[in-house]
């Protein structure tokens, strides 16, 4: 089986690992990753976003780790459009977040427009930080947790300052 899913990747935390576990137990996995010039316009939020090479590099050593846990093929592409690379034929599955769903369902639609199967839509779930709310690179860039979710110790002794 062919599965793709995309995204920023920046940084890499335990969200995504989740999204690529299930990805990698499917089948073999293209990532396409959010090109520099399209990064900025997949943000609700105003942050930095580093450089294609430097979120690549750090998503390649990942996707080692799960291609030789599950003894997979994984490619990265880069993405320059928000439906990207599923809209191409040669895929069987899109693994999506909650939040992106929608967009599964836009590719599908971009996809039967150009005469091809739909994909099955692959819902994985957010990974939970210990604070409760999900996990995000925006949550990590702004130094709330670190990639697992924990709670940075700045962050809680601020917190139990407000008790």
């Amino acid at each position: 089986m062919r599965v793709v899913l995309g995204g920023t990747f920046d940084p890499v935390h335990d969200g995504h690992r989740a999204l690529l576990d299930r990805a990698f137990e499917l089948g073999d996995v293209t990532v396409g990753l959010t090109s520099d010039e399209l990064a900025p316009k997949t943000r609700s939020e105003e942050r930095y976003v580093r450089p294609f090479d430097e979120r690549k590099a750090e998503l390649e050593a990942e996707l080692e780790t799960f291609a030789e846990e599950y003894d997979r093929d994984f490619e990265i592409r880069t993405l320059e459009e928000p439906t990207g690379i599923a809209t191409e034929p040669g895929f069987d599955v899109l693994i999506v977040s909650p939040e992106t769903k929608e967009g599964g369902r836009m590719v599908n639609e971009e996809r039967e427009e150009k005469g091809l199967d739909p994909l099955e839509i692959e819902v994985v779930d957010h990974v939970n930080a210990e604070d409760g709310d999900i996990i995000s690179s925006t949550r990590i860039v702004a130094g709330e947790i670190d990639e697992h979710g924990n709670v940075t110790p700045d962050r809680e002794g601020r917190d139990a300052s407000r008790d």
